[in-house]
This record gives C-alpha cells, sequence and structure tokens, in this order.
C-alpha cells in the first residue's frame, strides 16, 4: 500500500487529454525585448497494471513558462547573450513543476509491482489531481495549486501548494523577502490571528478550540505555509491538519494590498505591480 500512495503524492500527466489553455499571458521579460507567456497544461488519463486494470486515474495542471520572440515564436535555442539569459530563466523555473512528470514512470512501476494490494481492493480505483491556477505582473509569476488524492473511499486528502517567481532574479523567493524593515512577517501574523479569531467566532467557538492550541504559533510561521499573490492581494492557506482538524477543511486567508503597501520595499511594489 505505501508504494500507492507514493504513487499519488508525484504521480504526474505523460499522456492524455493535452489541451493546453487556462492561461497565457504575455509581458515583456525585465529589461528586455522578448517577452514569455505562462500557460497551465493539462493532462488526464486512467494508469493501468501490466494485467489491464486501473490503477488511477489522474487530472494534473502545471504551469510553463515559454520565451517568445518579437514575433511571437517560441524561442528554444539561444544566439545571444539575452536569449540565453532568458532561456535559463525559463528552465529555472519549468525545472520546478518537471518533478510531478519526472517522477511518474518510476511510481508507476512501483504501483504496478504491488499486487497484493490491488488484489485485495475493491470499488474505485485512486484518483489525483492537481489545479494550478496562475497570477501574472510584469515582473512576477505566483502560482496557487490544489492537490488532491483519495485511495478510493470517500475521503479525500489536500494539500495547498504555491511557488512564487520572480521574473526580474530569475528565481523562485520567500514572501518573507517582501519585507521592508522586518515588520512585514508580525504584520501579517496579526492580521492571520485576527482572521482566525473571526472565523473561529462565526462557527461559535474559541479560536483554541477550532483550531489547534497552538494556532497563534502556527500562524506565526505563516511563510512557510502556501503563499500566493493575485489582483487583490496576498493568500496565505493552510492544509487541513496544518491549522485545523480534518473536518474544518483548509483554512484560507486573504489579506489586501492596502495593509501590505506601507511595510513593502520598492522592489517588492514593483513586483507585485503596486509601483504606481
Amino acid at each position: 500500500m505505501s508504494t500507492m500512495i507514493a504513487l499519488f503524492l508525484v504521480l504526474s500527466a505523460l499522456a492524455g487529454c493535452a489541451s493546453e489553455t487556462l492561461v497565457n499571458v504575455k509581458n515583456a521579460l525585465p529589461e528586455t525585448a522578448l517577452s514569455c507567456a505562462v500557460e497551465v497544461e493539462n493532462r488526464c488519463g486512467v494508469l493501468r497494471d501490466s494485467q489491464g486494470a486501473a490503477l488511477a486515474d489522474y487530472a494534473y495542471e502545471t504551469p510553463v513558462l515559454r520565451i517568445l520572440r518579437e514575433d511571437g515564436t517560441v524561442l528554444d535555442a539561444g544566439a545571444t547573450e539575452e536569449e540565453l539569459e532568458a532561456l535559463e530563466l525559463a528552465e529555472t523555473f519549468n525545472t520546478c513543476f518537471a518533478v510531478w512528470e519526472e517522477n511518474a514512470l518510476e511510481q508507476l512501476e512501483a504501483a504496478e509491482a504491488d499486487q497484493e494490494f490491488r488484489t485485495k481492493t475493491e470499488g474505485p480505483c485512486y484518483t489525483s489531481t492537481l489545479r494550478c491556477t496562475v497570477y501574472r505582473t510584469a515582473g512576477l509569476v505566483s502560482v496557487r495549486g490544489v492537490y488532491e488524492s483519495s485511495a478510493g473511499g470517500e475521503r479525500v486528502s489536500t494539500v495547498l501548494l504555491s511557488w512564487n517567481f520572480d521574473l526580474e532574479t530569475g528565481s523562485f523567493f520567500d514572501p518573507e523577502l517582501l519585507d521592508e524593515d522586518g515588520v512585514l512577517r508580525t504584520v501579517v501574523q496579526n492580521e492571520l490571528t485576527l482572521q482566525a479569531r473571526e472565523a473561529a467566532a462565526e462557527q461559535g467557538e474559541q479560536p483554541e478550540a477550532y483550531f489547534w492550541p497552538d494556532y497563534a504559533a502556527i500562524l506565526a510561521d505563516w511563510t512557510n505555509y502556501a503563499v500566493s499573490f493575485d489582483g487583490s492581494g496576498m493568500t496565505v492557506g493552510f492544509s487541513p491538519y496544518e491549522l485545523a482538524a480534518q473536518g474544518a477543511g483548509p483554512q484560507v486567508f486573504q489579506i489586501p494590498y492596502q495593509t501590505l503597501l506601507p511595510y513593502l520595499n520598492q522592489h517588492s511594489r514593483e513586483l507585485l505591480g503596486l509601483d504606481s
């Protein structure tokens, strides 16, 4: 059974209904004549063992960043320093998400070898989904992901994910790096605590009862959870069991840019499209 669980933790789509839609936003790369496009690629299908029995069905979305020339064609080889740097940036971004595909065959082989578990299992096969949404500014790609898996029963495991990429530096960054003078972490912590208390009150509970008793310490460590950005502000998400019991579901908090703006440095404002 352990190999089957591992399959759904890293499984990705290598074949299936390959539609490539959802997101295709172009922005000029900082200080270059090139542009980039981020697309969320969808792949889905059914994985079967060597006897043809269904092991799992899956539907995965992963973002892909491509460099475009001025005529809109995809740049796949660099001739100038500018082109080489742009391709390196795209590779850094795409490598982060390639793991979902790179491990698929290895995990499928492990699942096929687990025939003893398969023969004892009746009912629906395992399911696995990854849904991603992308937010873009001229200098930022922020990806919000939701991974769900089921072992064939009614219980669904949910994991909230996030990735934030700086197009100017060509690197993923911790949201704590947006801090102007070291107080942003505390400001966000205070806002999360306030919202958590309000959420618990709406359920007629004290926060120590609705969330885990050490919920305040968990919220203080918010940079290590799912932090993403969109047009209205920052989202901080906690998967089931991280902040509260499974029955409470994911806990998602939204903080508007108006709250964050006084504590952001100039680069952070430009990164988030707030420099105006």
